[in-house]
Parts: structure tokens; C-alpha cells; sequence
């Protein structure tokens, strides 16, 4: 991965850097700041001084901020430190249901709506005083309803130009559910990161005999929805790639969608192969898990589950019971979103750490220096299986 070099720290930055993490994000926030913290100790010794570098180099980026709710559940956010002229960078998790607050006597868990007016607060609260407001929201809020198709409501696109709205300048998201979104903000800048590497990383790590030919390995799209991002896959490991087609009843609307009536597989024999099924997302598990018991039945050999975002929605233990049956080897998805005590302590599971890549980012657009090396994979992916001997 690219760093940035003592040459380009001559780029003045675009202000003083500043991380704020919203509750539930403290972990994923303190590690990244804790990359840039060490970077920086590093890099530009003699700029540190210069009234350009002012705070460039601190103990920690972090900004103290209280997120205060009310008895009635009405809510509102103070920054407790000095903000003025800062380049911020807010970091929210829309999806993590462990965060609870008191209302009537009652704790509630906040849900994605709740998470997603806190982050509203925190731009209200710093706007006008900050120098420019960058939001990282990994899970993109509101992503699976980016789409109308009959008289129904448009949340992805309105909560983006709400957010352009109250000032945010730059929004990065981590595998938009359809990237497409960004057209509803066409005078801002969004960047919608693919964290391929990382994922193919975590894989060969974890997995000590994989063979990556043609021969033994397939990539497997779950869904028509899915195929770019198993595509890309399939095209940077040179395997092949099939897919599933969802056959859907609609005469009936179950949950807000047309319920799955079967999974029909496309594409070549997985007879005796590994598969890597690739999405963006795991919700329920149902689907996912249908998918590789069709592919069992098929043949194949272990399968793996490579999703950016894990939420398992109904828990859990639907995926204990599929791996006791051998129905797949392990689950890969990234700490972008919330992950459980229990989750990461079941030895099917598999964390995609995020932090370093977002460090990466934050360090440079602070720099206002291109992004592109960050979004080109192949190249890393490519050095990276030969370092492992696979090519």
C-alpha cells in the first residue's frame, strides 16, 4: 500500500486534521488515528514547526464530543474542543444496535435512523467553524433503498443531499450497494472504496492450501446484483466465475420485497472446487446459506463466504448449525460495521480489518493529493500472491 513519502508531505495540508467518532465508532476511529499518530511521527520532521504544519503533528486527532440524549429521547451534541479551521472527518456506524440510550425510562438501541441524526447533530454543532467536513461512513446509510421503482421513498439519494446540504464536503463510503447513488450529489465529491484487497488478503492468509488456478477455485456471484464485484475478483485471482439467478414470486410482497422462490444456478461445473461467494452484504444469512447448499449439492469442495459488510440480522446461529453441517469453511467480512463478542470468537469467522486503508485515506485527501493509487488494487493484489507462491 502507498505511503505518503517525505516529498509529498511538502503538500500543505488542507487544515489541521481532526477525527470525530461517533458512538459506537471509537474503536475503528482510535485505530486509524492511531496509524496516522505513528505515520506522522515519522514523516516532515523539519515542517513541523512551520506555521503551514500548524498541528500536523499531535499526540492524537481525536475531538471530544458528548452526544447527549434527553429523557424523551431528544438528543444534541457538544464539541468539547476547538474545532475552528480543522479538516474533520467524522466517523459513523449507522448499523451498530449496541449503542443504547434511555428514553422514558427505557434503554433503547439506537437504530440506523437514530445513528444517522446524531451524525446530522455533530455537522450542525461543528458547521461554519470547521474548514472543511468529511463524513466516513463505511455501511452506506439508507444503501439498499437506492433505488425507486413504484411510489416509494428515495432514502439513499435524499440522506446524501441532506448531508451535502448541512455543509459535508467529501462522503467515503466502503462497497456502496449501488454506487450509482452518488448521481443524486453530483457537485460533491464521493468516493466509494472497494476493500478487494483486504478481503483477497484475509482469504489467503486464512486459508494456508488454497490453490488459485482455474482448475481449483471459482467465484461465485450469489445474486445478478452481485456480479461486478465477483467479477472483479474472479478477473484479479485469473479464475472463472459463475453465478446464481433469484427466481422471485411477484404476486407477493414479504418484508418490504418479493420473496425467493429458488436459487437456479449459471455457469460452469464447481464439481470438486473451492468457491469464494462474493456480495456486499450478509443481512438475515438465509439467501447466502441457500446459495452454498446448492452448491454442495453441486459438488463443490469448501466454500467461503467473502461479504464487505456482516449484520446478521437474525443472529448468529443459523450460521453455527451450517457449519457443523460443513454447508461452508469460513465467513469473511470486515470490521466496517458492528461486529458481536460472539461473532468474532466462533472459528468460522473472519475479520477484514478496514483501519488501515481508512487511515490511508484520511492522510491523504488531508494532503489533497489524488486517491486513485488508494482505489487500484491490482497491483497489490497481484505482488501479494506472489509473496503467498500462488502465482
Amino acid at each position: 500500500m502507498p505511503r505518503i513519502t517525505a516529498k509529498e508531505v511538502q503538500t500543505i495540508p488542507y487544515g489541521p486534521l481532526g477525527i470525530i467518532a461517533l458512538p459506537g465508532c471509537e474503536e475503528l476511529a482510535g485505530k486509524i488515528n492511531n496509524y496516522i499518530v505513528k505515520w506522522r511521527e515519522e514523516q516532515a520532521e523539519e515542517h513541523k514547526n512551520t506555521i503551514a504544519f500548524y498541528g500536523y503533528h499531535r499526540d492524537t486527532y481525536m475531538i471530544g464530543n458528548d452526544v447527549v440524549r434527553f429523557g424523551s429521547g431528544e438528543g444534541k451534541v457538544v464539541i468539547t474542543e476547538t474545532i475552528r479551521g480543522y479538516d474533520l472527518y467524522i466517523v459513523a456506524d449507522c448499523f451498530n444496535y449496541s449503542v443504547k440510550y434511555n428514553m422514558y425510562g427505557m434503554d433503547v438501541p439506537k437504530s440506523p435512523d437514530d445513528h444517522f441524526a446524531d451524525l446530522k447533530r455533530v455537522i450542525s454543532a461543528v458547521s461554519s467553524k470547521a474548514k472543511r467536513i468529511n463524513v466516513i461512513m463505511p455501511m452506506l446509510y439508507e444503501g439498499r433503498q437506492h433505488k425507486r421503482s413504484s411510489r416509494e421513498s428515495l432514502d439513499c439519494a435524499m440522506a446524501l443531499q441532506e448531508l451535502t446540504a448541512l455543509g459535508v464536503d467529501n462522503i467515503i463510503t466502503i462497497d456502496a450497494h449501488d454506487k450509482r447513488v452518488q448521481n443524486a450529489i453530483p457537485h460533491k465529491s464521493f468516493e466509494n472504496v472497494m476493500p478487494a484487497y483486504q478481503q483477497i488478503k484475509a482469504i489467503v492468509t486464512s486459508v494456508d492450501d488454497l490453490v488459485v488456478d482455474a482448475d481449483h477455485l471459482l467465484i461465485i456471484s450469489p445474486d445478478e446484483g452481485a456480479i461486478h464485484r465477483a467479477k472483479y475478483f474472479a478477473t484479479e485471482l485469473g479464475v472463472n466465475l459463475g453465478m446464481f439467478y433469484k427466481r422471485r414470486d411477484y404476486t407477493r410482497v414479504v418484508n418490504g420485497r418479493n420473496p425467493i422462490v429458488a436459487h437456479q444456478y449459471l455457469g460452469e461445473s464447481v464439481d470438486g472446487k473451492d468457491i469464494i461467494i462474493v456480495d456486499d452484504m450478509i443481512s438475515s444469512g438465509d439467501s447466502m446459506l441457500d446459495v452454498a447448499r446448492k452448491l454442495k449439492e453441486l459438488g463443490a469442495k469448501r466454500i467461503f463466504v467473502c461479504c464487505s459488510f456482516g449484520l446478521f440480522c437474525n443472529g448468529i446461529k443459523v450460521f453455527d448449525e451450517a457449519y457443523k453441517e460443513g454447508v461452508f469453511a469460513k465467513v469473511f467480512t470486515t470490521n466496517g460495521v458492528y461486529q458481536t463478542p460472539e461473532l468474532l470468537s466462533r472459528e468460522w469467522y473472519v475479520s477484514v480489518e478496514l483501519s488501515k486503508y481508512l487511515a490511508y485515506f484520511i492522510d491523504t485527501i488531508n494532503h489533497d493529493l489524488s486517491v486513485s493509487s488508494l482505489l487500484d488494487h491490482s497491483s497489490k493484489i497481484n505482488t501479494l500472491l506472489t509473496k503467498k507462491g500462488l502465482r
